[in-house]
């Protein structure tokens, strides 16, 4: 399948006359594989964990946002895949567009696939995820370490496919939890969103 049906979704619940959210582009290749985790304050806030696999970034909407303490299970709701060039993206969707608020790109780097199959072989990270369980290794500015997306409910007889994404439990240590998102600064621009929202403001964005 290619990135325009694969983006299919994503193009047809946006106007790109009123978001500044980018189209898409092609996929760059030999690179190691990227993730991104954006804080967005839509009508709910919540976080968008992605990973990039292929030429799109897989995503899920994570209410509590990802954890580094191994104690925390959380939900996390897949969404249409998103472009590569998502993970740049920082500012506010109009109000009235699909996915209206601020956004800030909170964390992102790079991640190595880790699932094997029984026999230790190591499995397609697409096709882990297809399976339902994918577990890989976070190298960002702020995530770090083995984590796990397992699906626990398929989305079948009504109900929406939901997953929990997990840290590895490792030395048996807990971690710092969550940040509280209004406090949280971006990776990328050292802005809050309260900032993000005022400066758009400013500039008539």
């Amino acid at each position: 399948m290619g990135e325009k049906d694969r983006l299919r979704d994503y193009h047809g619940k946006r106007d790109f006359g009123r978001t500044g959210e980018p189209q898409g582009r092609a996929a760059a290749s030999g690179e190691e594989p990227r993730f991104v985790v954006q804080i967005h304050d839509a009508r709910t806030l919540h976080f968008d964990f992605r990973l990039q696999v292929d030429d799109v970034l897989k995503s899920w909407s994570v209410p509590k946002g990802p954890s580094d303490d191994p104690h925390d299970k959380r939900l996390a709701m897949p969404t249409e895949d998103h472009p590569l060039e998502y993970e740049e993206f920082e500012g506010v969707i109009p109000k009235g567009e699909y996915g209206g608020g601020t956004v800030i790109v909170w964390d992102n780097g790079t991640y190595e696939p880790m699932s094997h199959d029984r026999k230790g072989r190591p499995v397609d990270f697409g096709e882990s995820l297809a399976r339902g369980h994918a577990t890989f290794r976070l190298s960002g500015s702020k995530l770090h370490g083995e984590y796990a997306l397992t699906r626990i409910r398929d989305g079948q007889d009504g109900d929406r496919e939901a997953w929990l994404l997990v840290k590895a439990r490792k030395g048996g240590s807990r971690g710092h939890g969550t940040p509280d998102p209004y406090r949280a600064r971006s990776v990328r621009t050292g802005r809050t969103l309260a900032q993000v929202a005022a400066d758009a403001g400013n500039s008539g964005g």
